[in-house]
């Protein structure tokens, strides 16, 4: 074994091997496997081996693609066998609410590229012949399903980085890793030690293990999961001699199941309800090439479904029941990516749907660690999504809540209930009293909106039970005032006599001055945007940075990945330690006046200033901006004084008819004003040009920001797409991201967000097209639950489009 590697990669199981191969194929072949017994050994060979493309995030989605469009040219590459069936599949709806969410997958699969057909129950029936038509109301026909071997694909990927120069030691036990003081890792193993730049935990199983190894608690959980195998089944042979096809794969979502042929009988696997974890707290070291004890009645409301779905199940024997542990996550994704803290450590874990993911999760570390950028947009699997909130406990509620839906519907309006409350604010009880409905938010619980007594979420495809009270907020805004609490934005302290040379790199804005406040968009080298922030300058205290509250964890490792290392500049995640107010409408300065002996006459306090004023007794920052695109106020407190902020303001406000309002009125609120989102309209796969942020970057400034040769570039070239919003044609259900945009007859674009504006009366969708399209007017459809809706590009925004209010 050698002493010294680039990268050592911790793990031989699919994923390992596909993060070895891809790294030897872009050339770096100093790179070496450890595995602690033989290939396969932990959840890999155990799997059922199925693999498909459709994911709910698309960029996953692409890399699952890649995957199995991958198999081939490992397979040459290797020599080895992949035992790849690409034998399509169907997906069952046995509900409407079921039918209209494939119409979604459809929809997306037309700019991905993915293959998908509506069809009948019937016609269903005559693709995959075991079904029974009458128990379900439509299905989806897709083409790139399939199945392969486990063991061969992993062998594959391992004999293929072989022949790129990299190398594979098996029965190599990884006892510790200890961090060099030059920064080097030794992994200290069974055999020696291995010296590396960079250290991959592919550990799978062990990864928890793995992690803690370096101080790391990952929120990975395994979960028995069972499958069973039948016998041979009549129905089988006759397909396969009548057609010379095997039986195609089949999900069956409401039945929590899914399908397909296992030699001359069939495999049926289950997500059921009544799940269970194995070996929470730590995975022993000598379990391998072994199985757990099968618990059919676990599984068996499961399989009356199943039998009662495809009948020929009834008429046939149980060969064997699989019951063996996969991990997972609190959300089911994959976690991928460097750790922050921990320089030249990586994780690629969490992978449940190994063959599915695995080769996308190979690509994108692989180009993550040698380009210094994934190149895709993969923020569902970035390890960045989740901080230290997300402990043992809150895993286990999470993956075994995950587990048992893992075939349910996630309506967009539905809140999931599993590891909650955890974090609150000081004012969670106030709001909870004034009918407050919450979601989540990097663990955070958030006001949506705000219920009367015995009302609730309807969850839906279509606008629900809360749409009348949303509009209600929203009209307390714009007709007076209303307060939001918004202590889940992501706050920075910026310090150190060399922060505003470093924010001056960081970020492409120019710099405001003392007691002002700007726009402020952060690029990657690539130019395409990493973030967007708002700046503000609090002279001798230093500079405040507020932005997307889920990527608090992913900003800040950028952050620190760019600090100087003379000390010159320190950063701070404020987290809840500061937690945040809004008040916004016509009437918010009315309210401000009555509560603060600050002047806060527009003269004296313009739009973009920020100071220091005490709101009643409390003191407080506030900042003359607001989200909601109207005139507002955004008022960051200490928690310890934010219920006196908070009673203040109602108080103030009831002369004015101060109303709450929630994140899902913010959202009407918003699209009215063509504003964009981080996460949505903002990613790292978009230009600011593209993105309509082009006129807060400063290309003339005199500092060498990070991305400004690519964003000139960029500049000068035009770019590729440009965001736009549109008024669509709907009647009883709106956009909620994803669907794709007809021009022409033809996809040229999707959705990044959207929802019905109150205030306008519109439906309203934020998209990217192409820029040689994005000045037609007219000519636009968006497709929405199956139908294409009739969209007219709105360029100016819909409410104050000349900023009167905002800035008077």
């Amino acid at each position: 074994m050698k002493s010294h590697a680039k990268v050592v990669v911790i793990g031989g199981g699919v994923v390992g091997c596909s993060v070895l191969f891809h790294l030897a194929r872009h050339g770096w072949t100093d790179v070496v496997l450890l595995e602690r017994d033989e290939l396969t050994s932990g959840s890999t060979w155990h799997a059922a081996g199925g693999m498909h493309t459709i994911n709910g995030d698309p960029n996953v989605a692409k890399l699952q693609k890649y995957t199995i469009n991958l198999y081939k040219e490992i397979e040459e590459l290797s020599g080895q066998a992949t035992g790849v069936h690409l034998t399509g599949g169907v997906l069952l709806a046995a509900t409407e609410a079921r039918l209209d969410w494939l119409r979604g997958v459809v929809a997306k699969g037309r700019y991905l590229g993915i293959d998908l057909e509506v069809i009948s129950p019937k016609e269903a029936a005559e693709l995959m012949p075991l079904l029974d038509p009458k128990q379900f109301v439509g299905a989806v026909r897709n083409r790139d399903d399939g199945h392969l071997d486990p063991s061969g694909v992993t062998h594959a990927y391992a004999k293929a980085a072989r022949k790129l120069g990299a190398e594979v030691e098996r029965f190599t036990k990884v006892e510790d890793i200890v961090r060099r003081p030059d920064g080097m890792w030794r992994v200290i193993t069974n055999k020696g030690e291995v010296v590396a730049e960079h250290v991959v935990n592919a550990g799978g199983l062990w990864a928890r293990e793995v992690g803690r190894m370096v101080g790391l608690e990952l929120p990975v959980l395994a979960m028995e999961h069972m499958y069973l195998i039948t016998e041979d089944m009549p129905e089988v042979a006759d397909w396969n001699q009548k057609t010379g096809t095997e039986i195609m794969h089949a999900v069956d979502f409401d039945g929590e199941l899914y399908l397909r042929q296992e030699r001359g009988g069939m495999l049926m696997g289950t997500y059921e309800k009544a799940n269970k974890p194995w070996s929470e707290f730590s995975t022993p070291w000598n379990f391998g090439h072994e199985l757990l004890a099968p618990d059919i009645d676990r599984i068996a409301p499961s399989l009356e479904v199943g039998f009662r779905h495809f009948p020929a199940f009834q008429n046939t024997g149980i060969k064997q029941i699989i019951n063996g542990p996969f991990t997972f996550a609190p959300d089911g994704n994959p976690l991928v990516g460097p750790v922050r803290g921990l320089p030249g450590f990586w994780v690629a874990c969490g992978v449940m749907a190994g063959f599915s993911q695995g080769g996308g999760v190979g690509l994108a570390l692989s180009n993550w660690m040698i380009e210094g950028d994934p190149g895709a947009d993969i923020w569902a699997m970035d390890v960045a999504r989740y901080g230290d909130w997300a402990g043992m406990a809150y895993t286990n509620a999470k993956v075994r809540e995950n587990y048992s839906r893992r075939f349910s519907i996630r309506f967009p309006n539905e809140e999931l209930p599993a590891g909650r409350p955890l974090k609150t604010t000081p004012v969670y009880d106030l709001l909870s009293a004034k009918g407050a409905q919450w979601g989540v938010a990097y663990g955070l619980e958030v006001p949506l909106w705000y219920a009367p007594e015995g009302v609730k979420d309807e969850f839906s495809w279509r606008r629900s039970s809360d749409f009348s009270h949303v509009g209600k907020e929203v009209a307390a805004v714009r007709d007076g005032v209303g307060l939001s609490e918004i202590s889940s934005f992501a706050k920075y302290k910026v310090t150190g006599e060399g922060a505003a040379r470093w924010l001056d790199r960081m970020l492409a804005c120019k710099l405001p001055k003392p007691g002002r406040m700007t726009l402020a968009p952060m690029l990657k080298e690539d130019g395409k945007l990493i973030g967007d922030f708002t700046l503000a300058n609090l002279g001798s205290e230093g500079w405040f940075l507020a932005g997307s509250g889920i990527a608090e964890q992913y900003h800040m490792r950028w952050f620190e990945k760019h600090l100087p290392d003379d000390g010159s500049v320190r950063i701070e995640a404020l987290g809840a330690s500061l937690t945040g107010l809004s008040i916004a409408g016509p009437k918010a300065r009315d309210v401000l006046a009555k509560v603060s002996r600050a002047d806060v006459s527009n003269a004296a306090f313009p739009f973009m200033a920020i100071g220091r004023m005490d709101i009643g007794m409390a003191p407080c920052l506030v900042g003359r901006v607001s989200y909601t695109g109207d005139l507002g106020y955004e008022i960051w407190v200490a928690p310890e004084y934010q219920r006196a902020a908070f009673n203040a303001l109602m108080a103030a406000g009831a002369e004015f008819g101060i109303g709450l309002f929630g994140s899902r009125a913010l959202n009407a609120l918003r699209l009215e004003k063509n504003y964009g989102s981080w996460g949505r309209e903002y990613r790292p796969i978009y230009g600011p040009l593209e993105a309509g942020l082009d006129r807060f970057v400063a290309y003339g400034k005199e500092a060498d920001f990070i991305g400004k040769a690519a964003a000139l570039a960029e500049r000068k070239q035009g770019g590729k797409l440009r965001l736009r919003a549109f008024i669509l044609d709907a009647t009883d259900a709106d956009v909620i991201g994803d669907e794709p945009i007809w021009f022409g007859g033809a996809v040229r674009g999707w959705v990044t967000s959207g929802g019905y504006s109150h205030n306008s009366k519109k439906s309203v969708a934020m998209g990217y097209v192409p820029k040689e399209i994005a000045e037609e007017s007219d000519g636009f459809e968006i497709e929405l639950l199956g139908k294409r809706h009739a969209a007219r590009l709105q360029a100016a925004p819909l409410f104050d489009a000349n900023f009167e209010r905002m800035r008077g």
